[in-house]
């Protein structure tokens, strides 16, 4: 039995592989923010499954990133190089929005007196100029005790290119602090750029307890269950998996656990249908989440940052992260008006306790789900099947003072709500889009989570797509896309050297080292040397530039012969996102590997069934709201017993126990042989 667990901000989702009948079920509570192992035990419960028959997990969670945001970490300390106590404060000069009159600058995790410096100097070639002071060590590390941190991170100065002098202090800590958990910078990452080094080190020490202790926690429910050790993976910022005990040594790579897993599920069945080109987006309870999927394959950045927005630069995390844009518009998001008296919508979300208005557990403020209620989206008798059903009434109290504020009818406004929050979805589309120099006329949207199916109609009108996929059980699609992924480890060396000076002989022995590593680490997980895929890239970039572009490379030795087709691939992506190429000469910047464990998946099959007519399905009709179209009586269908291949012209609502997919009045609905859902225009 293979089995993947997603937590959520509202909802905690699981979904299994019986690997002898090769058959996939799925389960979905409601999350519990008190102890969120509760919520995975109780959906183990709920499918009923043979827990001690268990041969792989595979977790993601919102913990780690909750932790920073929430500043729920512990007290941490810093080591740097003397003359460097300041860089997080001083961070980078560049401006999110320059003319933005609000902008505050990041405030460090760690404050100036528990930033501690140490002498020693190594440069940009790893040379030593000066050795590492050991006594400044030693009484770093007893005032940063004395201080009473609980963590202890190490930067120092070009330790990507010559790491001797961190693992000195690193034996030094131990030696002295023990208890105390410690993050070497080159051990999260090799890249340069100091102040992001940094950030990822000093963030990685800052969770790092919370992590530990959380993995520890549920490990010891699970095993308590019946499940081996060995079996625990949890999911990565990469879209990659690791296991339990490498996730507790770089939980800094767990930022992103959850919503990664929508997008490789996203590209898996973008490849069942024929459809590389991908946007995904996954609409849950809370948050909003979209992303780039171009010929089958993620895009991955090392440039991410959590917190960013227009007046705030955010805190960098210099590690390989699936490109993902993250918004506060979920069902679950609170409607509210601002001082200026303008409607917003998120990001501020009721989420699971107390919910939304309607779903009668206290909550008493406006949502999302409580407007799509009103404005007939949601059946408030089917919602989870009806394992909840909803109050109607306290849905239109909630909204009440928004429609009393604006002087107009409760259906306005629900429908005002609406709006906003799909026009905050477009804005986050177009990011991983338009921004990117991509037009998404070329690309499928694949549209999941509670409420991906419900918006997915209105989104693809306003951006013009030309078709939007919902996946089976799209609710619990993260879960699914969990069961997708393989084992995952990246690594990054930097050497910034001209494409026309490269010595291959060097290029080729950098690759050739990363590939070794790659390969013992995966082997310590338990992957076969048959399982194990290994693809290069490399950063590059025009010289006298700053940021790169991320071009592959071919496997094997690569030859002086073959630069000016590597040149010409690196033109080619920075025209595309640039717009524009050069005559300058082209640098190598940084040395990236992928090193992928493959695991069995499940096999996206056929339906068996999906025969029989149109009305079999229908269930009735009632008033529904179709925008600028305004309310038309919609057929409402039931989703699992749609014949294949017949079409559902709207206006229609196709509804499922967890998920609700509107079908507007100029478009048409058919599900295919896997039982997905196809919206087009209306033929």
């Amino acid at each position: 039995m293979r089995v993947a667990s997603d937590i959520g901000g509202t909802f905690t989702d699981l979904a299994y592989l019986d690997e002898q009948t090769g058959v996939v079920g799925m389960a979905k509570v409601s999350t519990t923010p008190a102890n969120f192992a509760e919520g995975v035990v109780e959906t183990l419960g709920k499918a009923e499954l043979s827990v001690p028959d268990t041969s792989y997990f595979v977790h993601g969670s919102t913990v780690i990133i909750n932790a920073l945001t929430e500043r729920k970490g512990v007290k941490t300390g810093l080591i740097t190089t003397k003359g460097f106590r300041d860089v997080l404060e001083i961070g980078r000069a560049n401006r999110p929005d320059i003319y933005n009159m609000y902008y505050t600058k990041p405030k460090p995790f760690v404050p100036r007196y528990l930033r501690l410096e140490v002498e020693e100097r190594v440069n940009y070639k790893g040379e030593v100029l000066t050795a590492l002071k050991e006594a400044d060590v030693r009484a770093a590390v007893e005032q940063l005790k004395h201080e009473g941190v609980q963590a202890i991170a190490v930067c120092l100065l070009h330790s990507y290119a010559n790491p001797a002098h961190e693992i000195a202090c690193g034996k030094i800590i131990n030696e002295l602090a023990a208890e105390l958990p410690i993050t070497l910078s080159h051990q999260i990452t090799q890249e340069w750029r100091e102040y992001e080094r940094t950030s990822t080190a000093v963030l990685n020490s800052y969770i790092h307890p919370i992590a530990r202790a959380y993995l520890d926690s549920l490990e010891g429910d699970l095993t308590a269950m019946g499940m081996q050790s060995q079996t625990l993976h949890v999911m990565q910022s990469n879209g990659g998996s690791a296991t339990f005990a490498t996730g507790r040594i770089s939980p800094i790579n767990l930022v992103e656990s959850g919503p990664v897993a929508g997008v490789i599920g996203a590209a898996q069945i973008g490849q069942v249908v024929g459809e590389p080109n991908v946007i995904s987006l996954d609409i849950g309870g809370t948050t909003a989440k979209t992303s780039l999927v171009e010929k089958g394959t993620p895009k991955i950045t090392t440039e991410y940052r959590i917190e960013h927005r227009r007046d705030f630069a955010g805190y960098p995390i210099l590690a390989p992260t699936v490109d993902i844009v993250e918004i506060g518009a979920g069902g679950g998001s609170i409607a509210w008006i601002d001082k200026a008296g303008a409607l917003r919508v998120g990001p501020v979300s009721a989420g699971a306790d107390p919910g939304p208005a309607c779903y009668g557990w206290g909550g008493d403020q406006p949502t999302v789900t409580d407007a799509n209620v009103l404005a007939g989206r949601i059946n408030p008798e089917y919602f989870l099947g009806g394992e909840i059903p909803l109050d109607v009434k306290k849905a239109e109290t909630a909204l009440k003072p928004i429609a009393d504020a604006f002087k107009m009818s409760l259906e306005q406004a629900a429908m005002g709500v609406i709006r906003i929050a799909d026009a905050n979805m477009i804005n986050a589309l177009k990011l991983v889009s338009v921004r990117r120099g991509y037009d998404p006329r070329d690309f499928v949207l694949i549209a999941f989570g509670g409420g991906g199916p419900m918006h997915a109609g209105a989104l693809m009108r306003e951006l013009r797509v030309n078709k939007v996929i919902i996946p089976t059980e799209p609710a619990v699609f993260s879960a699914w896309g969990m069961l997708m992924t393989d084992l995952r480890r990246d690594y990054i060396r930097t050497l910034i050297t001209r494409t026309d000076q490269v010595e291959p002989k060097r290029l080729n022995s950098i690759y050739l080292e990363m590939d070794e590593q790659a390969m013992q680490d995966l082997a310590a997980e338990g992957v076969k040397k048959g399982e194990m895929v290994v693809e290069r890239f490399a950063d590059m970039r025009y010289s006298g530039q700053e940021h790169t572009v991320k071009v592959r490379l071919p496997s094997g030795k690569i030859s002086q012969a073959e630069m000016p087709q590597i040149n010409e691939r690196f033109h080619t992506q920075h025209e595309q996102t640039y717009t524009f190429r050069l005559e300058t000469p082209v640098e190598l910047v940084n040395y990236h590997i992928t090193a992928l464990g493959r695991v069995k998946k499940p096999e996206v099959r056929k339906l068996d069934g999906g025969k029989g007519k149109i009305d079999d399905a229908r269930k009735g009709a009632r008033r529904v709201n179709f925008d600028e179209l305004g309310f038309q009586e919609a057929a409402i269908y039931e989703r699992n017993l749609l014949p294949v291949g017949k079409a559902v012209v709207g206006p229609a609502v196709i509804e499922e126990p967890a998920s609700t997919t509107v079908v507007f009045p100029d478009q048409q609905l058919t599900r295919d042989d896997y039982g997905f859902l196809h919206i087009e225009k209306k033929a």
